[in-house]
């Protein structure tokens, strides 16, 4: 199954090649836009990634079921989600998909599900909220 941003949300003017006019990344994304854009994020997570490629739970590899409540994990999934639209898609080369899976799904579930990652702290059926560290202003 390939669930692309493309196929699910044609461009403004009716034209699918058009380039956006603004980056296409969820973070720079405002109401509607990001709603929008985390929705179609949320349907390729469930029915493609985790069926597909996620493991078992544990301490040593946590996961959230409320991932979108943690916005590294937003960001860093919907990063892996353009890579996976750009390399897999109908114009990538024979390559695309192996070096999407070298590249950038196995960095990005590493970084998540390491036990200090966003998820630290959450276990299935429960989030926790991750503690933000204080900055002080320039």
């Amino acid at each position: 199954m390939t669930v692309t941003q493309q196929e699910q949300r044609p461009a403004e003017d009716g034209s699918p090649d058009d380039p956006p006019t603004t980056s296409p990344f969820i973070l720079y994304l405002r109401d509607d836009e990001y709603t929008e854009e985390l929705t179609l994020l949320s349907n390729w997570v469930r029915l493609l990634l985790v069926p597909v490629y996620a493991r078992e739970v544990s301490s040593a590899a946590p996961w959230c079921g409320q991932w979108w409540r943690h916005p590294e994990a937003v960001a860093q999934l919907h990063g892996l989600w353009l890579a996976w639209q750009e390399l897999t898609g109908p114009d990538a080369g024979l390559c695309g998909p192996a070096n999407w899976h070298r590249d950038y799904l196995e960095p990005v579930l590493n970084s998540l599900r390491n036990p200090a990652g966003p998820f630290a702290g959450c276990k299935v059926g429960a989030h926790r909220a991750k503690e933000v560290p204080h900055t002080e202003p320039y």
